[in-house]
């Protein structure tokens, strides 16, 4: 499955993290993401990562542009709810609504990431594969 990964400044320590601790998962999946989260996530868990350019270059409507074309079966967005108004907030909204209009699964937590990711590894998530 192809999974789309993103975070913004402050969260992106946590999205590490997340990738270290999921890495058995992860690695039997394609990876992308922004440049620099896909930079930082590839040197802390050694997994590949398919980079797009980076947030503010365009690397968000690259994502959402692969979402409308239903060439993402998951998103793991950790957004900062620290700044309102943050620059890629649009982006953000934008990438939720997306996710919402093709039925692709988003976690925007890392709760609901972890649950996600689970239930990838269980199977819950190969109806995608029919979609």
């Amino acid at each position: 499955m192809n999974i789309g990964l993103i975070a913004h400044n402050s969260k992106k320590v946590l999205l590490e993290n997340f990738c270290i601790a999921y890495k058995g998962i992860l690695k039997k999946h394609h990876l992308c993401a922004t440049e620099v989260t896909g930079t930082r996530v590839e040197q802390a868990s050694g997994l590949t990562v398919t980079k797009y350019l980076s947030g503010v270059m365009g690397g968000g409507k690259q994502l959402q542009s692969d979402i409308a074309q239903n060439n993402i079966d998951m998103v793991i967005y950790f957004h900062s709810v620290e700044f309102p108004g943050h620059e890629q907030e649009g982006s953000f909204q934008e990438i939720v609504n997306l996710c919402d209009l093709y039925n692709i699964p988003l976690a925007t937590n890392i709760a609901t990431a972890e649950s996600l990711i689970l239930g990838l590894d269980r199977g819950d998530l190969e109806w995608r594969n029919l979609y």
